[in-house]
């Protein structure tokens, strides 16, 4: 079973950045490909921006590209969610999370494997 443990979640003003982190043990055990998720209570589980596994580009979601970034260190298994000029909207509980995927990349149904999730607060 994959484990998933993200951190660097944190408080930022409005502008500012942050980098997420998420170590994945077992990196290449039995998915395809590894995500980023966001959540705010209350409403379902959006995808922000995913990486297959075995090569190929990366896809970042249409209502944070060009601020995300998401990256990966297969020396360190580590996936990476850089996050630039953050706004209070991006205000959630972001959560890495590892899949065999066949259908939409950014879809949590066809996520198995979830961490804890870090919390990330952008003020005004």
């Amino acid at each position: 079973q994959v484990e998933l443990v993200e951190s660097g979640g944190g408080s930022v003003q409005a502008g500012g950045t942050l980098t997420l982190s998420c170590v994945v043990s077992k990196w290449t055990y039995n998915y395809n490909y590894l995500a980023w998720f966001r959540q705010v209570a209350g409403k379902e589980r959006e995808g922000v921006a995913c990486f297959p596994t075995a090569g190929g580009l990366p896809l970042v979601h249409e209502s944070v590209k060009g601020r995300f970034a998401i990256s990966r260190d297969n020396a360190k298994s580590t996936l990476y969610l850089q996050m630039n000029n953050l706004k209070p909207e991006d205000t959630a509980m972001y959560f890495c999370a590892a899949g065999r995927v066949s259908g939409w990349v950014l879809g949590a149904a066809n996520y198995a494997s979830w961490g804890q999730g870090t919390q990330v607060t952008v003020s005004s």
